[in-house]
């Protein structure tokens, strides 16, 4: 069989694959931020606020940096995916035109020609693909970091969505991981309070499981398993799959990009409950945990069910959720803080040789377990920023402490998820009863 992955069609607007083309366009976002702030600079001379200036400059930086991404498509385009659900820690003065250009990179890139397409679905599934279809529409309704999702009708009437890697996505996403990681310093001061280094570590480590497209078929199907007979949550049933397409049943919904966007307080905030349901209970129903929340992977469905997709970045927890997160949450929520320091120690996160003070930790933890105080808590971007500027302000002591505190490996998942479910939660203005679902859901938290 035609291995297509080194050809490069002239018709073709796919994955821009070349090495040296890719770097020079990750090349360009320091040079020209770097521009702009020796314009800034001379527009600080002129009688402009300081505040104007850095909000003007951070804003055109962000609109560039994920203009380039969501061109490269690849390593890029989930890189700037997996920081999209970081946008309400974002300040006020530059939320909109981040907000803007994060929508932009969301939305689509540029699609395969039909003819890649065709070729690579006739490369996995043999050359008699079409006949396991009644209906293939050929533009595609989605695009994503390393695929696009096509709308089909299998050949037993159920309408699919048929999702093809575009060619050439392994080699991009090594480049552009490799390449993002010499800038990690250039995207940290776009997002406050998130460790971007780790963040790249981790999408890398982590790279060829989402090449693999059976590897994410095995994954739905157990998250669709355990959730088939739920009232709220609909995963749609794996069809077909291969090493680089995938086929699954069709959702039709509102995408929470939408609802974020537009919805009203009732829909934002019944959303965001399904959200956080989703999130805290997988481990304990599935074993798993769904690793890539951006809005894009949500939707509320006509039937008023919650509706996920994209399984390709999925954590093992075979034993849910581990109970010392719970326990370490509730006694930062009650004021323990010795014995909270002693089982940060006992977990890892405490260096042994580590001079750091229990009330000093109590300080940098407690504020994060805020929403669990009271029966219900509406996570705003307001909320969310103070945290963000808080841990983020080197001159102060949460930040001393912060980078003091060690995350172990095996947490590392687990935070960044948590993290990225509560920035949606705040892009959603909701009011949820967040508390109730962890006592139900996190071991140690409620024994």
């Amino acid at each position: 069989m035609t291995d297509f992955r080194d050809r490069d069609d002239e018709d073709s607007q796919g994955i821009p694959r070349r090495t040296a083309a890719r770097t020079a366009k990750l090349a360009s976002l320091p040079l020209g931020i770097a521009g702009r702030a020796v314009g800034g600079w001379g527009r600080k001379l002129t009688g402009q606020s300081a505040k104007e200036v850095n909000a003007a400059l951070s804003a055109k930086a962000a609109e560039q940096l994920f203009e380039v991404l969501g061109t490269l498509k690849g390593g890029a385009m989930k890189f700037g995916q997996t920081l999209s659900v970081f946008e309400a820690a974002v300040p006020d003065e530059m939320a909109a035109p981040y907000r803007d250009a994060l929508t932009r990179l969301q939305a689509a890139a540029p699609p395969m020609s039909v003819r890649q397409t065709h070729r690579v679905l006739a490369e996995q599934f043999g050359r008699s693909w079409r006949e396991r279809f009644r209906e293939f529409d050929d533009e595609p309704t989605a695009a994503a970091s390393i695929g696009q999702v096509h709308r089909a009708v299998w050949h037993d009437g159920r309408e699919v969505a048929v999702k093809v890697q575009y060619p050439g996505a392994d080699e991009a996403l090594r480049s552009d991981l490799r390449q993002l990681q010499r800038f990690s310093r250039l995207f940290q001061a776009l997002i406050p309070g998130t460790e971007v280094k780790p963040l790249l570590a981790e999408l890398a480590a982590r790279m060829d499981e989402e090449l693999d497209y059976r590897g994410e078929a095995d994954s739905q199907r157990a998250f669709a398993k355990a959730f088939a007979n739920d009232p709220r949550v609909k995963i749609p049933r794996v069809v077909a799959s291969a090493p680089k397409a995938l086929v699954t049943e069709w959702m039709t919904g509102t995408p929470l990009a939408k609802i974020i966007s537009g919805g009203d307080a009732a829909t934002r905030n019944d959303a965001g409950a399904r959200l956080a349901e989703f999130h805290y209970s997988s481990p304990a129903r599935v074993g798993l945990l769904h690793s890539d929340p951006h809005p894009g992977n949500f939707l509320l469905l006509d039937d008023g069910r919650f509706g996920v997709i994209d399984f390709g970045a999925v954590a093992q927890l075979p034993d849910g959720i581990p109970r010392n997160l719970g326990q370490m949450t509730r006694l930062a929520l009650d004021g323990r803080s010795a014995e909270l320091m002693d089982l940060l120690r006992e977990s890892g996160f405490v260096r042994p040789d580590s001079d750091l003070r229990a009330e000093d930790v109590l300080a940098y933890l407690a504020p994060f377990t805020e929403p669990l105080a009271s029966e219900r808590f509406h996570f705003t971007r307001r909320w969310m920023q103070r945290q963000a500027m808080r841990v983020g302000d080197s001159r102060g002591q949460d930040f001393r402490v912060g980078r003091s505190l060690n995350l172990p490996p095996e947490y590392l998942m687990i935070h960044r998820v948590t993290a990225g479910t509560t920035g949606i939660l705040c892009q959603l203005d909701a009011e949820i009863p967040v508390r109730e679902i962890v006592a139900r859901w996190q071991p140690g938290f409620d024994d």
